[in-house]
């Protein structure tokens, strides 16, 4: 039984390890179209891709919601994405590092650099602007971003891409003054919420956001012009016309046919009226109107035809990781037992790895292996799933008694075969809890895989920020504790496996 449950590790890993090479590597001539963490990305997105599907490209892929215009435009570089929307402001200032937006012509002759390509205007801007409740503003006299110097009692929420971009918070604070504002981090879907909750005063916005108008907010007068001209387009890889021609044609007929109302008329089909970002992409398309209905109930949601698949990758992710992390936090913990001086160093080495935020650790491995998608989500859940694999394994085998070493050593066993036959099968308890620990970790973990495009229930959390709307956050979190639980469940029915084996062991004997 111990032997047949020490290749159980191996089995799974060897079974799974072909959809884990197939996951993050799509077929060669998929169209892979990336988008960024707010409603309005994740809406072109749905755009594009249903565009090049009208087109008869079959093989599209929309990867949603992958962080900051930093990642996306490390995804293009590497291939791992084949285009995705942005913001002619975002392009020159954030990613080519320049100064001021220059025409279109010099913003492609410096991505050229990087064999990428910017075109296909959509028709309208979105740029960034500052805004606070009318009334409020009216009180304060804050007409323009001037008026908030000295306005040592104003509470800011702003995002934490506005917070560090050059474009953003640093340098309307350079340009305004503006070191007075209490000032705090705060997700972008959530910023209209604590707004309406009067937890914050003023908030970072998109001229083209619905909440807007439904709040009554004022947009403060960029009066020292620091925000530049963000003029919607597509980013994309220099050879995608020719490798995509046929979706490539379809995508210009985007050009021009997106304005302010229009795209604004989109985002609060979303975000108001509750509907899906694919449906409201997809009537959009089929007759270019705004779109209406009514909102989908909870159940939709939580039951929507998304449900099956992000399951699977979901168990994928964490089975993958788990594995792995057996594979290597077992010897490890052996190790760290019977080498106490090894163990001083192992133990503090995977405590400062757990330690590490998680999106700090996907930037890192998205970095050092050049792609996006399973692969870094793996590698970053089997390094979070080591600690407690490890440090059960060591003080499982530190809590086999004396004696029984004793008995083993007077029947001639060598320490392989102590540990194979006496310390491993006493010590199985503990590090089963050990490896019980680590999946129902990885299983909340894993969410953070929405963020680098490797699917999973963290894709509806994600979404579900992006739009403040709870029901879709509900329905990711409420299917990834169902399978935590599971996980719970399946582990107990082992541990009562492994004990009753081994009362029937002392029985026999």
């Amino acid at each position: 039984m111990v032997r047949w449950l020490g290749l159980l590790p191996l089995a799974v890993v060897l079974l799974l390890l072909p959809v884990m090479i197939s996951v993050p590597v799509a077929k060669a001539e998929t169209l892979k179209i990336g988008s960024k963490r707010f409603t309005e990305s994740y809406l072109l997105g749905e755009i594009i891709a249903g565009t090049a599907r009208r087109a008869g490209a079959a093989d599209v892929e929309h990867l949603p919601g992958l962080g900051n215009s930093a990642i996306l435009f490390s995804a293009l570089k590497s291939g791992a994405i084949d285009l995705y929307p942005d913001y002619s402001g975002t392009v020159a200032l954030e990613l080519l590092g320049l100064k001021q937006v220059r025409p279109l012509p010099e913003l492609n002759r410096l991505l050229a650099t990087h064999g990428l390509a910017a075109g296909v205007p959509l028709g309208f801007d979105n740029a960034y602007a500052l805004a606070m409740p009318a009334t409020k503003a009216d009180r304060g006299g804050h007409a323009l971003i001037s008026d908030l110097r000295g306005a040592r009692d104003l509470r800011a929420g702003l995002s934490p891409e506005f917070l560090n971009r050059r474009d953003g918070w640093p340098a309307l604070r350079a340009a305004y003054g503006l070191e007075g504002l209490q000032v705090r981090s705060l997700e972008h879907g959530l910023a209209y919420g604590a707004l309406a909750r009067e937890q914050v005063d003023l908030i970072d916005v998109y001229t083209t956001d619905p909440q807007i108008t439904r709040q009554g907010l004022r947009l403060l007068r960029d009066d020292r012009q620091v925000f530049p001209e963000y003029e919607a387009l597509l980013v994309y890889r220099a050879d995608l016309p020719r490798r995509h021609p046929q979706a490539w044609a379809a995508l210009q007929g985007l050009e021009g046919r997106l304005d302010t109302e229009t795209v604004r008329g989109l985002n609060a089909a979303v975000e108001l009226d509750g509907r899906s970002f694919a449906v409201v992409a997809g009537q959009w398309l089929e007759g270019g109107v705004r779109v209406t209905g009514h909102r989908q109930t909870f159940l939709a949601v939580l039951l929507g035809p998304d449900l099956v698949r992000l399951t699977v990758q979901h168990l994928l992710l964490v089975c993958s990781s788990l594995m792995l992390s057996v594979l290597v936090g077992i010897p490890l913990g052996i190790w760290s037992q019977r080498m106490p001086r090894a163990g001083r160093l192992i133990l503090p080495v995977m405590g400062v790895i757990q330690t590490m935020p998680s999106l700090a650790l996907l930037a890192f491995l998205i970095a050092a292996l050049g792609q996006i998608g399973a692969l870094p989500a793996v590698l970053a859940l089997f390094v979070y799933a080591l600690l407690p694999i490890v440090r059960s394994t060591e003080a499982a085998l530190a809590g086999v008694g004396q004696p029984m070493l004793d008995a083993g050593r007077a029947l001639g066993l060598d320490a392989w075969q102590r540990l194979r036959l006496i310390e491993m099968p006493l010590a199985l308890p503990g590090v089963l809890a050990g490896i019980k620990t680590a999946a129902v970790i990885n299983v909340g973990t894993a969410t953070i895989a929405a963020f680098i495009g490797a699917g999973g229930y963290g894709e509806r959390i994600v979404a579900g920020l992006a739009v403040n709307d709870r029901d879709l956050m509900l329905a990711g979190a409420i299917p990834a504790a169902v399978l935590a639980l599971l996980f719970e469940l399946l582990f107990l029915g082992l541990d009562r496996f492994v004990w009753s084996g081994r009362n029937a062991v002392k029985t026999s004997r």
